[in-house]
């Protein structure tokens, strides 16, 4: 299939699953990279009661809501 047949067909919803080789599809600038944030205390106990409220870690919390924050004004 073309390239251009393939654009076409994505755009009007169609399903290109069966044309891509998903083994070696990557996802691009998503290696992880370790960073040092320091908090105060009272926002760290914030930060877990959130966690323990929707029953995930309190790093998941903190990406997530980075995410949105990052997401909302990314192009």
């Amino acid at each position: 299939m073309k390239a251009k047949d393939l654009d076409k067909l994505f755009d009007s919803g169609g399903n290109i699953s069966k044309y891509l080789d998903l083994a070696r599809a990557k996802r691009t600038n998503e290696e992880p990279k370790r960073v040092n944030v320091d908090f105060p205390a009272w926002m760290i106990h914030s930060l877990d009661k959130e966690a323990d409220r929707l029953g995930v870690t309190r790093q998941s919390i903190i990406k997530v809501w980075i995410s949105e924050r990052l997401g909302s004004r990314h192009t």
